[in-house]
Order: structure tokens, then C-alpha cells, then sequence
């Protein structure tokens, strides 16, 4: 009994899972109706759908970036490329109410489908821009991002026009807004982005390899492993994430921003991955770990919202929560820890 509890504490889920748990806690004496969930309008709604369906944002994000920090890179661009998406997808539909005689009818530029691929393939080819200058090119991976990061809002403002465009058309908010069988959802956006890079990376050699590059790049290429090619597609696949994210807001918000889209968006899906166990090192990664970290986020943000603490402590807590949670997961540190103990159990036994 004392080794199954001693394993797992020592998973890389154990920690995280244990903040959540305080965290409802928290919430379950200090903010009324945290847990109830109510049947309205053919929906589930309650503040436990409206954390999950928040944090499919930074969620769907993080399972791209975690592909990337396991090859031993980082993408901080996530978030503008965010804010392209939504712009793109925002101005193809557009959406004007033109009167016509006594009725008013909605006028949109191109058919949904199209703008929705635009607007994903527009990222896949700002992903594919940020793997050619890591990979191939060789430059460090926080300055590549970085560029795009820059570059990506003065973009997403020229496709808007330095305005907030307003999305008239109903169909597209079905995608952030909508429910399947009262569940939101985005929720199943996220489920199957997450099923599929499961099967993907642990059905198949792809997540070995993945790790491989992450612990040594130059040892997994002589051993035939095509790190290039992998490291290009993993920052593809994330800006891919992004772009997904970037559909899923401004479907919410029924608009897109090109200056405070996805802000700060980076830095959550950041500390998603890290709070979910993945070295930003590089090597193994956990894909469950990077969406409960997500989750860890929302909640965290819902209950200093909903206790009345100002907004402007919000990252300063974050910062706090995953300091602790990283140092709860260090090996080194809970081996000092251990040994602390043992030292005191060895001066009070003499």
C-alpha cells in the first residue's frame, strides 16, 4: 500500500490533479452554486461548463505546444497567430443586414467552409514559416516565435483594419457558442484534436521520436530519425492549434480584435504545458497533464474573478500556483526534501 501511494505521488499528474482538487475546494465555500449545474434551453449550464468550455482556448493550444516544447523548442507566437485566425475567418464571413423591402437579409462575402480553411490553412503556413526557421535555418526557437509574434498582430490588424469586425452571421456560432447533447462544443473540438495526437504519438513511433529529439537532436538524427522534418511539422501542427483556438473566440465573442485576440494566450498555453508535467527541456511530454493544466488556469482565473480579488493579482497568482506546482513535481527538490526528513527522523532517533 505504502509503494502504490509512493508511485503515485510521484506521477507527474499526482501534483497538478492535488492543486485542482483545492482549488474546487476553494470555490465550494467561498463562491455560492460553484458546483450546480442546471438543464436550460437544451443546454448544461453552471460555472463547471463555463471553466471546461473556457478552457478548450488555451487547451487545444497546448496540445500543439507540447509536440514543440518536447523537441527542446518553444513557440511564443501562439497568440498572434490566434488573432490572425479569428481576423481571417471574421473578414471572409463579414456579415452585413441588408433591408429588403420590409425584411432584413444577411449579406456574407464567402460560404463559412471556405472561410474556415482560409483561416486554418493561413496558420498551418504561419506554423510552416516558424518550423523552416528552426529547423532548417537554425534559429533558436524563442527568436523565430518571436518574430511572428511581433509580426502576426501588425497582420492581424491590416486584415481588420485596425477595427473590431463584428460577425453577423448565426451559423458561425455554433462553433464557440453552440452544444451537442446540452454539452458545449468546443469541448468536442478539444476531445478530438486530443484523441487523435494520443493515437497518433502513443499508437505510433511519431511520440518516441519526439522525445528522442528532445532529449539529444543531433544523436536522433544519426540514428535515422528525421529530426527536421519532425521539428518543422510539430511548429505546423501548433500554429495549427492556434489557428483552431482562434476560431473557437472569435466565434464566442461573435468578432475578431486583431490587437487583443489571443492576448497573452502564449504565456497561458505555457504554463499549461509546464503545470502539466512536460520539461521545457525537452524529452517526455504528457498530453493529459498539458489539458489539465489548462483546466488548473481557467479555474484559477474563474475563482480569483469570482472571490472579488482585482484582476490586475491574476498573474501574479498564476506565477505563484506554478512556481509551487513546479517545484512539487522537481525530482531534485523532493529528493532534498526527503532527505531533510530523514535527517530529522535520524537527530531525533539519536
Amino acid at each position: 500500500m505504502q509503494f502504490k501511494t509512493k508511485r503515485l505521488q510521484e506521477s507527474t499528474l499526482f501534483w497538478p490533479f492535488m492543486v485542482l482538487v483545492l482549488l474546487l475546494l476553494i470555490n465550494a465555500f467561498l463562491t455560492r452554486g460553484f458546483f450546480t449545474i442546471e438543464w436550460k434551453d437544451g443546454r448544461f449550464s453552471g460555472i463547471l461548463v463555463d471553466i471546461l468550455n473556457r478552457s478548450t482556448y488555451i487547451g487545444i493550444i497546448a496540445i500543439g505546444l507540447t509536440l514543440v516544447i518536447s523537441t527542446g523548442g518553444i513557440d511564443i507566437s501562439v497568440g498572434s497567430v490566434v488573432a490572425i485566425s479569428g481576423a481571417i475567418a471574421a473578414y471572409l464571413i463579414g456579415g452585413e443586414l441588408v433591408l429588403q423591402g420590409d425584411q432584413q437579409i444577411l449579406v456574407t462575402r464567402t460560404p463559412m467552409g471556405v472561410a474556415i480553411v482560409a483561416a486554418l490553412a493561413a496558420s498551418l503556413l504561419l506554423g510552416m514559416w516558424n518550423g523552416l526557421l528552426v529547423s532548417r535555418l537554425r534559429i533558436q526557437p524563442i527568436v523565430a516565435t518571436l518574430i511572428l509574434m511581433v509580426a502576426g498582430r501588425g497582420i492581424a490588424q491590416l486584415v481588420t483594419n485596425g477595427q473590431i469586425i463584428t460577425i453577423y452571421y448565426k451559423p458561425y456560432y455554433f462553433i464557440g457558442n453552440g452544444t451537442l447533447l446540452g454539452i458545449p462544443f468546443s469541448i468536442y473540438i478539444l476531445l478530438a484534436v486530443l484523441i487523435l495526437v494520443i493515437l497518433a504519438t502513443r499508437r505510433t513511433a511519431l511520440g518516441l521520436f519526439f522525445e528522442s529529439i528532445g532529449v539529444n537532436r543531433t544523436a536522433s538524427r544519426y540514428s535515422g530519425i528525421q529530426e527536421q522534418r519532425i521539428v518543422f511539422w510539430s511548429y505546423a501542427f501548433c500554429a495549427f492549434c492556434a489557428g483552431v483556438s482562434g476560431l473557437l473566440v472569435s466565434s464566442n465573442v461573435k468578432s475578431a480584435d486583431g490587437n487583443n485576440a489571443g492576448d497573452l494566450f502564449e504565456l497561458d498555453a505555457i504554463l499549461a504545458v509546464v503545470i502539466g508535467g512536460t520539461s521545457l527541456n525537452g524529452g517526455k511530454f504528457n498530453l493529459a497533464g498539458s489539458i489539465l493544466g489548462a483546466i488548473i488556469i481557467q479555474t484559477l482565473t474563474t475563482t480569483i474573478y469570482s472571490i472579488g480579488v482585482p484582476p490586475q493579482v491574476n498573474l501574479v497568482i498564476k506565477s505563484i500556483v506554478v512556481f509551487l506546482v513546479s517545484m512539487l513535481q522537481s525530482e531534485n527538490f523532493r529528493a532534498l526534501f526527503q532527505l531533510n526528513r530523514k535527517n530529522k527522523l535520524i537527530r531525533s532517533a539519536v
